[in-house]
């Protein structure tokens, strides 16, 4: 082969491998994933594991665009977004669906689950599986659980350890109906907000208090507007990777396929750092300057609830019985 034709048989392989690489980009399919907390949230450690786990498993023909700090609205207007068509996959905590999927609200009643571990044992069960197929009467595909945490309480005022010291506190709750009641029932004053709104509205003193996993509180530094925090563990909030279903049902069932294993894996991501947050987290509020009550008395605030939980389990038949026969 001559220097001429050798030189041209290399310009043509490069042209060549250009146009490759042009259509793989070219029929590589980019998918939105939205959620409300930071970059370095247990919500982002699920969602950057998502990504990643389909991008691996398609060879490359999907890419997942994250977009953290609720950069594509609120959790429910991000659920308003998938059953439209305006977003393709959120990672989505459990207080937005309360309003949406009414039977969700279950799983916000106070002191359900005994810690997390149990909270995992039902969701990984025939609840769970019966609760995630729920989605699908809103247009909506959960994909898998994952996890935003434990909630614990925060305020500016003073120490919580039993009900009574809620008493009188002006509280910012999730947009939840159950866990609105259940608050009103311990005497606080309480009211909704949309989370991008909270610091703000703690640093302006409109409100005292709010309550949120130790993930959540760390990354979004409520020490600086909050003295005090309470380790609760009130409510265990779940997460969901969950698809709008016109972004599914354009998914060939192969995909799918992929698209539940890695959900799966971003489930586990997310649990994985929302427990490494609550290992560690009360020790770092506490050099921040944060006053932390560990010694909370479980039995006063279940006792307190009583009647109200009672009221609220009404609604959901024999599923809290069933959750609390779990082991």
């Amino acid at each position: 082969m001559t220097r001429r034709s050798l030189k041209l048989a290399v310009a043509v392989a490069a042209v060549m491998i250009a146009w490759s690489a042009s259509d793989a980009i070219a029929q590589q399919r980019v998918l939105r994933l939205g959620y409300l907390f930071a970059a370095d949230s247990q919500l982002a450690a699920g969602a950057a594991r998502f990504a990643s786990e389909v991008t691996q498993q398609s060879g490359g023909r999907y890419r997942i665009e994250i977009y953290p700090n609720g950069t594509v609205g609120g959790e429910v207007e991000m659920i308003q977004d998938l059953q439209l068509g305006h977003l393709d996959i959120g990672f989505i905590t459990s207080a937005a669906f309360g309003g949406v999927i009414p039977a969700m609200g279950v799983f916000d009643m106070p002191f359900l689950f005994r810690d997390a571990e149990h909270a995992h044992h039902t969701l990984d069960g025939a609840i769970g599986q019966e609760y995630l197929a729920k989605f699908r009467e809103k247009d909506l595909i959960g994909l898998a659980w994952g996890e935003n945490g434990m909630r614990h309480i925060t305020n500016s005022k003073r120490p919580i350890a039993g009900p009574d010291d809620l008493k009188g506190l002006k509280m910012r709750v999730p947009q939840s109906p159950v866990m609105i009641a259940s608050f009103k029932a311990l005497g606080v004053d309480v009211q909704p907000l949309a989370f991008p709104a909270l610091f703000g509205a703690l640093q302006s003193g409109q409100f005292d208090g709010q309550e949120n996993p130790m993930a959540v509180i760390v990354s979004t530094h409520f020490e600086k507007v909050q003295k005090h925090l309470s380790l609760t563990g009130h409510v265990y909030s779940w997460a969901v990777l969950v698809m709008g279903r016109r972004a599914w049902s354009a998914l060939p069932e192969d995909d799918q396929r992929i698209f539940l294993t890695a959900a799966k894996a971003g489930g586990i991501a997310s649990r994985e750092a929302a427990a490494k947050a609550e290992r560690d987290g009360t020790e770092a509020l506490r050099k921040s300057g944060m006053e932390v009550v560990t010694t909370v008395d479980r039995a006063a605030f279940e006792k307190a609830l009583q009647a109200a939980n009672a009221e609220t389990a009404k609604q959901f038949g024999d599923t809290v019985e069933r959750i609390k026969a779990i082991k």
